[in-house]
């Protein structure tokens, strides 16, 4: 039976959100412990979505949409950067 590693984590917090989180926990017939490690888990997932999703305003995906189909020409400092890719990259 493969068990996994538990780990422990303490709050201090303030006796009113101690007491709303158990009343919470309750409501929903779970421990206090698997209510809130759920909250955190849940909390955390969102915290990490969020920061891989880029948000554009309806102007900015216009805009990057119009970049997309139609790309300005490349600068003098991507031609350089492609030069420098083909002389040094081996390509197979």
């Amino acid at each position: 039976m493969k068990t996994d590693t538990i780990a422990r984590l303490e709050a201090r917090l303030p006796a009113e959100l101690h007491a709303m989180l158990k009343h919470a926990a309750e409501l929903q017939g779970r421990t206090l412990t698997d209510f809130v490690v759920s909250a955190a888990r849940e909390a955390a997932q969102r915290a990490i979505e969020d920061a891989h999703i880029i948000k554009l305003s309806v102007e900015d995906q216009i805009a990057f949409a119009k970049a997309l189909i139609d790309p300005p020409p490349p600068g003098p400092a991507l031609i350089e950067a492609a030069a420098l890719w083909k002389r040094d990259v081996e390509v197979r």
